[in-house]
């Protein structure tokens, strides 16, 4: 329990030091949470107008949830796609829900096909990733939301309702945010695209990173799917689900593991809490909705800061819920096994099926970071701006925690640690956004970059060399 409690005061620790966070990502985070709360209630209520059911409830929120941090709102074009896109998707979706309702083991079999698809779309640029992004909302919300047959006497067929949910999510997402940036209250910025101005290099590895992990997650599926229907009939979507968001957005085998440990911890908390609360908030109240709602706020909230946080207060909204509906408090703690089943199905997938050092993906994004920062002091640069170097160093910087564990238990161990080129990296952000904005640029900068570009090839050299670097932008 105390390295539980150490761990969170580490990340309140980190995040009120951190200079990122100093610049006020948490007031970002939280006007940023606020705003996808009132695009989920308002979602909700026109849900709940059109079929008043708990399944019609949950997709509405989860897709206000995912689409606001998918950015598929952000641009006309992306509004477009997912407005184009999203209602095929949904039908696919309540397809494969009612396959999964009615003939399980050919449901799982498509919706394995879907996820891999989904992850495997990433190899084709930014427009495949988009449309995986798409392809993964209406089927994780399966995973919330399994396939419930519509009982009310609602004008819209049932078959049209999720495709409706996922058309009206998109629309109050889009109003919420547009207009949060038009009134100042959120920052009215966009994603740099990099496509043109730095694209990324084709990887060497073979098959290719992308391919790799949609193959581990389709096998990761698929063994929970195998392993839920037969030992946990009633229960099997935790151990699919919790599979999901582990390899989600897999950035190598290490950070897996890492946020394995933190889904398995915050769901142990969440669900701690939940039954705590349960002895003293009954179901079916106005209390326990409030509850659900505050808990869902915080984990939106407190996810930049650490998964722990949102795997803490998801858990604990979705017991809450599951309480709501009529669920006994019995059957929490069952469900914290199948978390773990799934977690452990997630790292073992990883680990040994095509596995992807994060060593390796660290390493090339640290070269595409200094990549980026050469482009912007090249005199010769038609466009020298810090918007690209930004966008690397947010890439390098989100594969930060699981190396800081990591460093934290294998100091003794291990001469060269990786967070250490983290840190030296991220401290070189500010003095380069100076010297980028500076009409002159000394030719020390650009000989430091191209030391520290040619260190990636010997792990040994990187740390000395981004030190090199460091030391030439201060001075």
């Amino acid at each position: 329990m105390s390295i539980i409690i150490g761990y969170y005061q580490d990340l309140i620790r980190a995040s009120v030091l951190s200079k990122t966070v100093a610049r006020a990502p948490i007031i970002r985070a939280l006007r940023e949470a606020s705003v996808t709360m009132l695009a989920a209630i308002v979602t909700l209520l026109c849900a709940l107008a059109m079929d008043p059911s708990l399944g019609s409830a949950v997709m509405a929120v989860v897709l206000c949830l995912s689409l606001s941090r998918s950015h598929l709102d952000r641009d006309r074009r992306g509004r477009i796609e997912a407005a184009i896109a999203l209602p095929v998707v949904s039908l696919v979706a309540v397809g494969v829900g009612f396959l999964l309702y009615r003939a399980p083991w050919l449901g799982a079999l498509v919706f394995v096909a879907g996820m891999f698809l989904s992850v495997w779309l990433r190899r084709f640029g930014p427009m495949s990733q988009r449309a995986g992004s798409l392809i993964a909302l209406p089927f994780v919300v399966l995973l919330t939301t399994p396939y419930i047959p519509s009982t009310s006497d609602s004008r819209i067929p049932p078959v049209l309702i999720p495709v409706v949910i996922a058309l009206l999510a998109l629309l109050w997402v889009s109003v919420s945010h547009a207009f949060a940036r038009h009134v100042g209250f959120l920052p009215n910025t966009r994603e740099p695209d990099r496509t043109m101005s730095n694209p990324r290099r084709e990887s060497s590895m073979r098959p290719i990173a992308s391919t790799r992990m949609a193959i581990q997650m389709a096998i990761a599926l698929a063994l929970s799917f195998a392993v839920g229907y037969v030992y946990f009939a009633e229960r099997w979507a935790w151990i699919v689900l919790t599979a999901f968001i582990v390899l989600s957005g897999n950035r190598g085998r290490l950070d897996v593991a890492y946020k394995s440990v933190l889904r398995v911890l915050g769901a142990a908390a969440g669900t701690l809490i939940a039954t705590l609360l349960g002895s003293h908030v009954g179901t079916h109240d106005t209390m326990t909705v409030v509850m659900i709602f505050a808990a869902t706020y915080l984990g939106v909230w407190l996810r930049p800061l650490g998964y722990a946080w949102w795997a803490l207060f998801i858990t604990l909204a979705l017991a809450l819920l599951q309480s709501f509906a009529g669920s006994p408090a019995s059957i929490l703690w069952p469900r914290l096994e199948e978390i773990v089943i799934g977690a452990t199905i997630g790292v073992a997938s990883a680990w040994f099926v095509l596995p992807v050092r994060s060593t390796a993906a660290l390493r090339r994004r640290i070269a595409e970071a200094l990549s980026s920062l050469a482009d912007a002091l090249d005199p010769a640069s038609p466009a020298q701006t810090p918007h690209d170097f930004l966008a690397a160093i947010a890439g390098v910087e989100q594969m930060a925690p699981a190396f800081r564990v990591s460093r934290l238990l294998s100091r003794r161990f291990l001469a060269v640690q990786p967070a250490d080129w983290v840190d030296v990296l991220l401290a070189c952000r500010d003095p380069a956004i100076a010297v980028i904005e500076k009409s002159e640029q000394s030719d020390s900068v650009r000989r430091a970059v191209g030391t520290a570009r040619k260190s990636m090839r010997e792990p040994t050299e990187i740390l000395p060399a981004l030190r090199g670097l460091h030391g030439s932008l201060v001075n």
